[in-house]
């Protein structure tokens, strides 16, 4: 298995979302099956927020919502960096 782990466009993978990623293949799978920007969405959506617990329950939910086949976090207005 390969562990390559797809970037976004302004955004790089952190390492708490990368160690996520990589533990399980149908997630990395699905993570490098994002476009560049859906993957940018989502490592915003769980690097903007400010507590450490509330990152780490964005990185769940990221998990589990990749695994239902969603390809961006819902109702998120969008990364305000791009």
């Amino acid at each position: 298995m390969k562990n390559e782990i797809a970037a976004g466009v302004v955004h790089i993978v952190p390492a708490d979302m990368e160690k996520v990623l990589t533990s399980d293949a149908q997630i990395l799978a699905k993570w490098n099956g994002l476009t560049p920007i859906q993957r940018n969405e989502w490592i915003c959506w769980t690097t903007i927020v400010k507590k450490p617990g509330t990152r780490a329950e964005h990185i769940e939910r990221m998990v589990t919502e990749l695994k239902e086949g969603e390809r961006q976090p819902c109702c998120w207005p969008g990364c305000p960096h791009r």
